[in-house]
């Protein structure tokens, strides 16, 4: 057999279906942290080679797997996204940051709002914890 990974859950009944005899086990929970985590690069790697939707599919079951993994539902997890979301802002205004204007002299940040210019600094992010009982 070649290199053992992680595969979805109905893989091994698929291979039956074939008429072939996986050889499969169950990984102890140590093992499945880190193969998770080595599945969400396969999968990453996977999507930058071919950007398929599918690929971000199976991206996101990774996602939602290490999150059963820290104990967070689907819907904690989504609540932390919107949060973050709500006071950090997406990713779909495609802003790139370089650094911040020595003290002192700010810059005029890039139009935001559809003509009026800005003035901003950009504070450095800080990872705010949020406990699991707040998210359920």
């Amino acid at each position: 057999m070649s290199e053992a990974k992680l595969v979805r859950n109905k893989i091994p009944q698929i291979i039956r279906s074939y008429g072939k005899k996986p050889d499969f086990r169950v990984a102890d929970v140590e093992e499945y942290k880190a193969l998770l985590r080595q599945k969400l690069v396969e999968e990453v790697d996977e999507f930058l080679d071919s950007e398929d939707p599918q690929e971000l599919a199976d991206i996101l079951e990774v996602l939602h797997a290490l999150a059963g993994y820290l104990g967070l539902t689907r819907d904690a997890l989504e609540t932390i996204r919107k949060a973050k979301a709500r006071d950090r802002g997406g990713f779909q205004d495609r802003i790139v940051w370089s650094g911040n204007a020595p003290t002192g002299s700010a810059r005029p940040a890039a139009e935001l709002d559809g003509g009026d210019t800005a003035q901003a600094m950009v504070q450095p992010y800080t990872r705010e914890t949020t406990t699991i009982s707040s998210c359920a």
